[in-house]
């Protein structure tokens, strides 16, 4: 994983490499990495290709750098996933984190979706290694829950991949969510209303 607060590395050299990855993020959530170029993200961040260069080797540097970021964050809600909770909180609260996440990091969840649907070339690695072992462990409390009563019958790696299309859904389709709920219903709201109905559906 990236350590951006590297202490070997100068305030301006963060500063930097803070400059290139937000700048990366736009390029890579609009293009998408094979459309994105290194002379785009340049361009954002408002430096010469070859001082960009100084600080990221390859597009293929800053892409995995911002990948690992977003694993890093996307993974937590489902890490703080406690055996020891009250199961319905427990879903309730991952439910909640994972719609504030598409609230409010939309650019990263398409640069995420891009990565998955070009057969994830970058990250297959992690989803099939840490992805993979953070998911089963969590299935295996929330099958345990179902065991017991406290949560509704249904297989529980499906239960946590519907959590993860429903919640998404309202990062990576968001133009078409405001478009369709309409001026009424598609302000900030919408997200409040999706937590809600959510809660509803996989807890009802």
């Amino acid at each position: 994983m990236d350590k951006p607060t590297n202490p070997r590395r100068t305030r301006i050299q963060r500063e930097k490499r803070e400059l290139i990855l937000e700048a990366a993020l736009e390029v890579f959530a609009q293009h998408g990495f094979r459309g994105a170029t290194i002379d785009q993200i340049a361009e954002a961040a408002g430096m010469s290709k070859p001082n960009l260069l100084y600080y990221f080797k390859s597009k293929e540097a800053i892409f995995v750098t911002l990948i690992d970021r977003l694993m890093e964050a996307w993974l937590a809600p489902l890490r703080e996933m406690d055996a020891e909770g009250d199961p319905v909180t427990e879903v309730r609260s991952y439910i909640r984190r994972k719609i504030e996440m598409a609230r409010d990091f939309p650019r990263e969840s398409r640069l995420f979706a891009n990565e998955i649907l070009q057969g994830a070339p970058r990250t297959l690695p992690l989803l099939e290694g840490e992805l993979k072992e953070l998911v089963d462990e969590k299935a295996k409390i929330i099958r345990d829950w179902m065991r017991q009563g406290k949560l509704r019958q249904a297989d529980p790696h499906h239960f946590i991949f519907a959590i993860w299309a429903t919640t998404q859904h309202y990062a990576d389709f968001d133009v078409q969510v405001r478009a369709v709920l309409g001026p009424d219903k598609g302000g900030e709201g919408r997200f409040e209303d999706a937590a809600r109905f959510l809660e509803g559906l996989f807890l009802g």
